[in-house]
């Protein structure tokens, strides 16, 4: 049924269980699997001079970490036999990089964890999950 799962991470805990769920499934339909982390663009401004840290600095750090993440799926679906297709991508918000990344990527099945904010939280922090189910097309499974 499913040939290309896209599983966005960015490293929690809940995360993990989005992944797993990815790879279970993955297997279940002799899929793809894709992975997705989505770098922050420097917070450049009109005082970017005196940021506590350079911007090289920064873009390097993000690079790092959203490698060690999508290295992460990588390495827990290879524990279960599977390849794994890993991208980074820097973008100002993470649900339009998914999008993109899903659509260009061709994935007909997007597993994606939920931190479940409610309340005054959700409406001030947004949902990524949300907004990726309101802007895709294609099957979206929310992992709470």
């Amino acid at each position: 049924m499913f040939k290309r799962i896209l599983v966005p991470t960015d490293g929690s805990d809940i995360t993990a269980h989005a992944v797993d769920t990815a790879i279970q499934l993955a297997k279940v339909h002799g899929a793809q699997l894709l992975t997705l982390s989505v770098m922050e663009p420097f917070p450049y401004s009109a005082v970017s001079e005196i940021q506590p840290v350079p911007p090289q600095e920064f873009l390097d750090a993000q690079r790092r970490v959203a490698t060690q993440r999508v290295e992460a799926v990588s390495a827990a679906a290879a524990a279960q036999g599977l390849s794994c297709q890993a991208h980074t991508v820097e973008a100002l918000h993470a649900w339009e990089a998914i999008v993109e990344h899903a659509k260009r990527e061709g994935a007909d099945l997007i597993v994606m964890a939920s931190h479940g904010r409610k309340g005054l939280a959700s409406l001030l922090l947004g949902s990524e999950a949300q907004k990726v189910l309101t802007h895709i097309e294609l099957p979206v499974l929310i992992v709470k």
